[in-house]
């Protein structure tokens, strides 16, 4: 019986995770469509992109990433394809998606792929050598975090200057 609570409450974890984080590609999505682009909604089948836009004329386009959490928490959880830049043209936007019953709203961080690429990695490498809550030694894994305002990463990097930087994607998408 625990065996399958415990299965029960795992996969409602992940349908809750996947069903925020396909909710946030489209607010991304909508807010770009909303200030004239056309953004268009991979569903997976691009590794390295979430969020496809161009402008209208169909003649540049920007790669765009989204990770999701939840206002108030500490960190948004990224993997270590975070320390790739892949280009001038990809950004990161971290979404923050209030949970249902929440009066919080929606927020955005939007991030150049080089900017984020060199500061997570900057911030892993700091936590690596620090030890542990009891002196032990951290081991390296796939994921890496960013801190959400008012923190800041552990290099002393903050993304407070990137909350809702859409001109930075504009900008790529005017040449």
């Amino acid at each position: 019986m625990k065996k399958k609570l415990k299965a029960a409450l795992e996969e409602a974890v992940t349908r809750d995770t996947s069903t925020r984080g396909n909710a946030s590609q489209f607010f991304v999505a909508g807010e770009l469509c909303r200030r004239g682009y056309a953004a268009v909604v991979t569903m997976g089948n691009t590794p390295n992109t979430d969020v496809l836009v161009s402008d209208i004329e169909g003649r540049r386009f920007v790669h765009v990433q989204v990770k999701t959490f939840v206002p108030g928490n500490r960190t948004c959880s990224l993997s270590r394809k975070a320390e790739k830049t892949y280009g001038r043209n990809f950004f990161w936007v971290l979404c923050g998606l209030p949970k249902k019953d929440s009066a919080a709203t929606v927020c955005f961080y939007v991030i150049p792929a080089e900017v984020l690429a060199r500061n997570v990695a900057e911030s892993h490498k700091i936590w690596l050598k620090t030890p542990g809550k009891k002196g032990q030694e951290h081991r390296d894994s796939n994921m890496r975090t960013v801190a959400i305002p008012p923190r800041k990463a552990r290099n002393g990097w903050s993304i407070e200057k990137y909350l809702n930087r859409w001109d930075l994607i504009e900008k790529r998408l005017k040449g």
